[in-house]
């Protein structure tokens, strides 16, 4: 009897040591999980580390004649060699794909060459050359290679659009037809700001630039960017069909390489989303502290 009793007390001690070291793991467990929670927390610093800087207008060029007339020139002379475009060199490419009785081909080049992307445009064209097909966002180098010189696009063997990339960004005249080669549709873009954008200054001489706002077909389309005066950018934020969408987000007026985000605001997901209502998810101090957040 003794010795079962010996026995269970041991099991016990035993038991409640491995009950207390359980408790030890687990409450350093749950030190490192919030230590990795507050590392890892994008809302814990407004600091942005890669700082957009000012770029000149492009759409200037397209009131300037002389500019355009010396273009087409350049452009002239590059045509003698083949498959060089704005001064680089091409591959030619294309894909083929079918749905029931038709064939769409689209033929189009590309550049090797790392390119850094215009930050300021949204639509970055590139050939995703494992999926084989063309994508307009999140651009990798590792993944494909940036469209680069004339475009064309064709249904059951007629052309419905034609153009020209520069870099991953649409440039000069679009054209689109329907199944009958009946113009459809014109536009314009300079290295993918559409010709009809917005744009104000604070010094038009000097470039200055305030905001610049693309428009197509008389509604905001794309990445809309505004200013400080010093040409540090203020806000940045997304049109779609004329309606804000996504996540606008205003930053101090700051000196030195990094940004510190001053407000966030959410905007709808989608245009014309219903019952949707802006509110304000975040703001910093002017040090990047956080100091208020909603998740909504």
């Amino acid at each position: 009897m003794q010795n079962i009793l010996s026995e269970n007390s041991v099991i016990f001690k035993m038991k409640q040591r491995f009950a207390i070291l359980l408790l030890l793991i687990m409450s350093q467990m749950t030190v490192v999980w919030a230590q990795e929670e507050s590392i890892t927390d994008p809302d814990s610093s407004g600091v942005v580390k890669n700082r957009l800087l000012p770029t000149s207008t492009p759409i200037l060029l397209f009131s300037d004649r002389e500019e355009s007339t010396k273009e087409k020139k350049k452009q002239k002379k590059k045509k003698e060699r083949k498959n060089f475009y704005f001064g680089e060199r091409t591959s030619r490419n294309m894909i083929r794909s079918s749905f029931r009785d038709q064939t769409t081909v689209q033929l189009f080049h590309t550049t090797a060459r790392t390119q850094r992307v215009d930050p300021y445009i949204r639509d970055i064209h590139w050939y995703d050359s494992r999926s084989k097909s063309i994508k307009n966002r999140n651009f990798e180098p590792s993944k494909g290679q940036l469209l680069h010189g004339p475009y064309e696009k064709r249904v059951n063997n007629v052309v419905v659009e034609t153009g020209m990339y520069y870099y991953g960004t649409k440039h000069g005249r679009w054209l689109a037809y329907d199944g009958k080669s009946v113009l459809l549709d014109k536009s314009h873009f300079y290295q993918g700001w559409p010709k009809d954008s917005r744009i104000t200054y604070y010094n038009r001489e000097r470039k200055e630039i305030e905001r610049m706002t693309p428009i197509e077909y008389d509604l905001e389309e794309g990445n809309f960017f505004h200013f400080y005066p010093g040409g540090q950018v203020a806000v940045i934020g997304e049109y779609r069909f004329g309606e804000r969408v996504g996540l606008w987000t205003e930053f101090w007026e700051s000196k030195g390489e990094n940004l510190v985000r001053k407000r966030e605001i959410q905007y709808q997901p989608q245009p014309f989303t219903r019952n949707f209502r802006p509110f304000i998810r975040a703001e910093w101090d002017k040090e990047g502290n956080l100091i208020y957040r909603n998740d909504g």
